[in-house]
Formats: structure tokens, sequence, C-alpha cells
């Protein structure tokens, strides 16, 4: 059966020149990068080439850039690691209730530790409130913690007045950019962004490693405790193969960036139409315009979506109920709960995000097909 994947948040197909890139280090040039013989050496060169690669994308030095295991270690590392380091000036931060879980999960661990947190309201779209978040500010807030963009629903958040609130009252602003990385335009210097998470395999790098930027001067303790690497601040035998395919995958993102936006917009504004003019009782969850540019997640009025991705899957057609990571919960999505839906629409939700490798025949097939699973569904209802 000929697959047609439309599942790319959740994670993307390895583009051929990043694994050209890594197999080397896997093969021949497998030396430990803290060794001094040569073969270690190439190794250690390989990762600042790579460090140099992050940094660019984003528009940041390379030393500010530190390789982790994945996004959600990054988002650990920032959440806890930020706030145990700068306790001395206070105890509170501020998050949103859409949060990936690695965010919200996190700041639950440290409410255990002493800490207070708020977590923001959004409104039906998925937007925080700015004054919510000027208002739920006070004297020891150390940090806040908004993602970027939303994995389940596309929103793009307002990150520089969100980190112009942050600067103005001292606060250490972190965003967690594993969906918007290589989607959306990001400067954390002209943004204001003081930490940010990434993530190798929702851009068409390898799963298994990601990145942290933090701002030069921002105090962080560390998660794991043995060696010295990443100057002291991750301990523990670099995934050198890894780290050149993120670096790999984040020049490609660099160099293709306006025309990987431009293609994955024509595929989801086209998608969103087809949908809208063909479905009836249907309801687009996020933001209409202000979304990831491959971005679509639709509630079906009277479809139970596990149902619906179960006969999708039938006929080849990968796609998603919402967070990969959210897979088996009983729970509707919390994504969908905060923005205020009805729990019989948060479980009728399809979530399809867009690639590089699909084309506008694939989303032909994946719309005819929609519409003839759903109509069946209902009429079963």
């Amino acid at each position: 059966m000929d697959v047609k994947y439309f599942d790319n948040a959740a994670t993307t197909r390895v583009k051929q020149e990043v694994l050209k890139e890594m197999i080397p280090y896997f093969e021949i040039e497998y030396g430990n990068p803290s060794a001094m013989y040569s073969i270690g050496r190439n190794s250690k060169r390989a990762i600042e080439e790579a460090r140099k690669n992050v940094a660019e994308l984003i528009n940041a030095n390379s030393n500010e850039i530190i390789f982790t295991g994945c996004g959600s270690e990054s988002d650990n590392m920032a959440i806890k690691g930020i706030a145990m380091a700068n306790r001395d000036k206070g105890n509170h931060i501020i998050t949103s209730k859409i949060e990936h879980h690695a965010i919200l999960d996190s700041c639950k661990s440290m409410e255990k530790e002493g800490f207070r947190v708020t977590y923001l309201n959004v409104d039906e779209n998925g937007m925080i409130d700015l004054e919510e978040l000027e208002n739920a500010i006070s004297s020891d807030t150390i940090l806040i913690s908004i993602m970027f963009a939303n994995n389940e629903i596309g929103t793009i958040q307002p990150i520089e007045k969100i980190a112009k609130i942050a600067k103005n009252h001292n606060i250490i602003f972190h965003t967690d950019c594993v969906q918007a990385c290589g989607n959306v335009l990001i400067d954390v210097k002209c943004m204001g962004i003081d930490s940010l998470s990434i993530s190798g395999h929702k851009i068409y790098g390898p799963k298994g490693i990601g990145a942290l930027y933090l701002k030069k001067g921002i105090k962080i303790n560390k998660l794991i405790d043995g060696g010295h690497q990443e100057k002291n601040r991750r301990a523990g035998t670099e995934n050198v193969a890894g780290i050149v395919g993120i670096g790999k995958a984040c020049k490609i993102a660099k160099n293709n960036f306006n025309y990987h936006c431009d293609y994955l917009k024509k595929l989801k504004d086209y998608f969103i139409n087809e949908v809208e003019s063909k479905i009836p009782d249907v309801k687009l969850n996020g933001e209409r315009n202000n979304r990831l540019p491959g971005n679509v997640n639709f509630s079906f009025k009277g479809v139970d979506g596990q149902t619906l991705l179960f006969k999708l899957d039938q006929i080849g057609i990968c796609a998603s109920a919402g967070s990969a990571c959210n897979t088996g919960s009983q729970e509707p999505s919390h994504v969908l709960v905060a923005i205020g839906l009805e729990p019989e629409l948060a479980y009728s939700s399809l979530r399809v995000t867009f690639g590089e490798n699909n084309t506008m025949e694939d989303v032909d097939y994946l719309i005819e097909n929609l519409e003839k699973i759903v109509k069946d569904l209902r009429k079963e209802a």
C-alpha cells in the first residue's frame, strides 16, 4: 500500500542530504569527541560546525547552543535548570495552559519543589492575553515560558511582545520552538528571546537529538551530571551523528526557508478551502491565518476522531487526533479543552500537518477519502 503521510508535526522523514552527512560518523569518524587523537578531533570539529549551523538558523551565537537528547529534554532543562539556578531571585513561573507536556509536566515538578506556577488562559484560537500576562507578574516572577507555535492547532503567539514584557520586568523568557523552528522566521536577538528549544526530527533531521539556545549570561543548572561535555552544561558523550544531522537539517532549513513555507502554506490553504466547501459541519481549530504554514486542525461534528483515524489508516493515510505524545490517552486534548471546545467536538478532531514530501495530488486523495469517510461515519452514527 502506498502510504500518504500527513503527520509531519509528529515527525518528519530524514532528508537524504542529512542522512548522507551523518553516515561517516557511524562508520569512519566514530571517535569520541573528547579524545585527543585525530578521529576524536574530527568528531569535535563536526560538532562545532553543527553548532554554528543551528545558531545561524535562529541568529544566535554558537556558544549559546547546547545539544540535548530531544526537544523534551531541552524544555525540561530550560524550566528546571533556569528556575533552580535563579531561585534566589524568586520562585514564580508563568506559562500557558496549551503548552506541550514537556513544559507543563516540568512546571508541575517545580511546584513540588516549592515553586509557584501560573497557567495562563487562552482564547478560542489559542492566543494568550497579554494583559493577563502582565497582571500575573509579581515581584518573585523569574521565568516566563510561552510556546512559539502550538503543536496541535498551529497558533503562533506574539513572541516579540511577550519577550518585551518579560524584559521590562527583568524576567527570563523561554519559548518552546519545537514546531516553529524551520516553519517561522526566528531571530532570538531581534525578538528578545533568552532561551529556546529545538528538536531535530521536526525539521527533517534525526530523532534523539535536540538543542537548547541559552542567551549568554543566563544562569542554568545541569540536569545530567558526569563529564564536562557541552562546556559543563550537559554531561554525556555526544551523539555526534545526531548532532551532525540536526546541524545539516538547520542549514537546509535556513537556505530553503521561503520555498518551504510558501509550499506548505499553499497545501494548507487549499486543503482548508476544499474541506470547508465539501464537508458540512466542520470547525477549524486555531487561528485561520496566524498559524504554522502546514498545520490544519478540524473538528467534524458527529464523528469519532479515533474511528476516523482508523478508517484513514486502512487506506494508507497517516494523520493524527493531536499530539503524538498523547496517543492512548482517554482524555480529550488539553489544548482543545483550553480553547473551549465541548468534549464531543474535541473528540472529533483531526490534525493534518503537511510536509515537503506531500504533493497536491496527495492532498486531493486525502480530501476525496476524508469526504467519503466522514459521510459514511455520520450515516452510521
